[in-house]
């Protein structure tokens, strides 16, 4: 058996019980799991996946006060008023593209 190296990290409960479960039923051990990614980050000289901003924040509706929300609403009728409107399937296309959703 190969040497081996300890390393620590801090992270929020609640994912490392989610990430257990998830490689529970992948029967993959934790150490195993990390080891694999850290192989990956060496193999890819860099992180194994993109790691970006969304180009666009979508509005979460109950952050907004009513004046705000009020606001939203007139900008939307008078986009609607101006013939500025995409079907909803293109819209949702566009979120899952942007957001992975």
């Amino acid at each position: 058996m190969s040497r081996t190296s300890n390393v620590f990290a801090r992270i929020e409960p609640e994912l490392k019980e989610q990430a257990e479960s998830v490689l529970n039923q992948l029967g993959i051990p934790m150490s195993n799991a990390i080891g694999l990614f850290l192989r990956q980050i060496v193999l890819q000289r860099g992180i194994p996946f993109d790691i970006k901003l969304p180009q666009r924040k979508p509005t979460a509706l109950g952050s907004l006060s009513e004046a705000e929300f009020n606001a939203e609403i007139e900008k939307g009728f008078a986009d609607m008023i101006a013939g500025r409107m995409r079907p909803a399937t293109d819209v949702f296309a566009d979120l899952q593209r942007d957001y992975r959703i």
